[in-house]
């Protein structure tokens, strides 16, 4: 699966499939050789991998595991990314030093996809960006590279939302070489507000261009809040739906320049009567009921930031008037007294904001687990991703292998959230200490929220889709005399 651009639905489309394919009574598997993304998690083998494919493999109600995806790129300061391969971190690098690791990752790729191959019926592979990079393509291991390597048929997504559908679509087919050019077998129009009926001039025309058909125009689909693998496209904030007791519970969440594992709090914004928000001025802390510092892939520098924003002075000044506090893995460093970094910013020393009794010291060898506990009266499991480790002083009370101290929370834990008893439970302590007249919903159960929504795409697919053409292609493979395109084709295309 391939976009015309980074976010044309390339994840959502992909994990669509995965759930009309597992309906159909088929053992699939998701794939993305190559992930860009500080939204990662653990997997039961202890293997850290981007969440999307996590998301992906619960469409395909299978667990996630490592050869889903080989490898993880996450981005940190100074135009440097942490290499993951199989999930363990393997090393640092700019964009000009990765280039050369390229060659022996693909081998690890192609063994990956081999892998999964061999133990599923259907491997659904989805791309990286756009298929037409050429800039990359020498070196490509995540689209045409991985594509043609594998002789793999290829499916363009184009999102008509963003405008100039139709000659991105032609314009990724054109720009190929003729090697790749020759798998692509379809187009996928995604995200379509409007009648159909509109379109299908267009989609004739683009046929009789390229000699491929539309297999599908996919509709806009609102609500479905999945893992996404980019901080940029999470929402400023979620409105939230009308609460239970009189009042809402207002969260506010700094917006970190380089956050991470955001996916935390998609299940505070799926309660009844709790607003998220994203933060980045001081002013928009002011009538927070709970502000939450979270995960981050450079602790040091975002620390940095937030003093530079103001936003760290509002912090204290929140936790001084006594209003709760939420630090999650990064977040939770931040709060501590000092934190020591040799490892990611190189820093050495620095000052905390002091609101909790911790010392942090970053190590060399990243923790990745999937915890179990339990807190304020209920169990948690979550999963965590971390190069510091925080030392919590005698006599502080314990918070998920974190400290608490009055209304200042901080857990190095991911996925806490996600365990409906005990976020009944923290939001029910949030509104205690806040003095709102807020009541929790008894009966959300956020996995099945998402098993919905994983399976509203399953519908997508099923509804909109050329699920015909979707089979022969799993089973035959790409078709053989599709016409080439110029200039990538040549000049005697067609």
């Amino acid at each position: 699966m391939a976009g015309t651009t980074s976010d044309a639905g390339k994840s959502v489309v992909t994990a669509g499939i995965c759930r009309w394919l597992v309906r159909q009574g088929v053992s699939v598997a998701p794939f993305k050789a190559q992930n860009m993304s500080n939204n990662s998690m653990v997997t039961p083998d202890g293997a850290e991998i981007g969440r999307a494919q996590v998301m992906q493999a619960a469409a395909a109600r299978v667990e996630p595991e490592a050869a889903m995806n080989p490898v993880l790129l996450k981005p940190g300061g100074n135009d440097s990314s942490q290499v993951v391969v199989l999930g363990k971190a393997v090393a640092d690098v700019t964009a000009l030093s990765y280039r050369p690791m390229k060659a022996s990752l693909l081998d690890q790729v192609l063994a990956s996809l081999a892998d999964l191959r061999s133990r599923f019926d259907v491997v659904v592979c989805e791309g990286a960006g756009s298929p037409t990079e050429i800039n990359l393509r020498a070196d490509d291991i995540a689209n045409m590279g991985l594509a043609t390597a594998a002789q793999l048929p290829v499916l363009v997504v184009g999102d008509i939302d963003r405008g100039g559908v139709f000659p991105a679509l032609y314009g990724t087919v054109a720009l190929m070489p003729p090697e790749d050019q020759r798998l692509v077998a379809g187009f996928l129009v995604n995200k379509f507000r409007g009648d159909v009926r509109l379109l299908e001039p267009g989609l004739a025309e683009l046929a009789r261009l390229t000699g491929r058909p539309t297999l599908g125009v996919l509709p806009w689909l609102g609500g479905l809040e999945l893992d996404v693998e980019d901080s940029l496209n999470i929402p400023a904030g979620t409105s939230a739906t009308p609460p239970l007791g009189e009042d809402v519970l207002r969260v506010s969440v700094a917006r970190l320049p380089r956050l991470s594992n955001f996916t935390d709090l998609d299940a505070l914004a799926a309660e009844p009567g709790v607003l998220v928000r994203y933060a980045t001025r001081p002013e928009e802390l002011a009538d927070a009921d709970l502000v939450v510092l979270p995960g981050t892939r450079s602790t040091v520098a975002d620390l940095d930031w937030l003093r530079r924003s103001g936003l760290a002075d509002a912090v204290v000044r929140h936790a001084a008037a006594g209003s709760p506090v939420l630090g999650i893995c990064g977040g939770h460093q931040m709060l501590a007294r000092t934190i020591t970094d040799e490892v990611e910013s190189r820093a050495g020393t620095v000052a905390g904001l002091g609101l909790l009794p911790t010392e942090v010291r970053f190590a060399p060898e990243k923790t990745l687990g999937r915890p179990v506990g339990k807190a304020l009266g209920q169990p948690v499991r979550g999963y965590e991703i971390h190069h510091g480790v925080v030392t919590v002083e005698d006599g502080a009370e314990p918070f998920l292998d974190g400290a608490r101290t009055g209304s200042v929370f901080g857990t190095t834990w991911h996925g806490a959230l996600e365990n409906d008893g005990f976020r009944r439970a923290f939001l029910t302590e949030v509104a205690r200490i806040s003095g709102r007249r807020f009541a929790v919903a008894p009966d959300t159960d956020f996995a099945a929220i998402r098993e919905e929504r994983l399976d509203r795409l399953g519908d997508l697919i099923a509804d909109h889709a050329d699920t015909d053409t979707l089979w022969r292609l799993i089973e035959a493979g790409p078709p053989v005399g599709l016409p080439l395109l110029p200039p990538g084709g040549g000049s005697t295309a067609r």
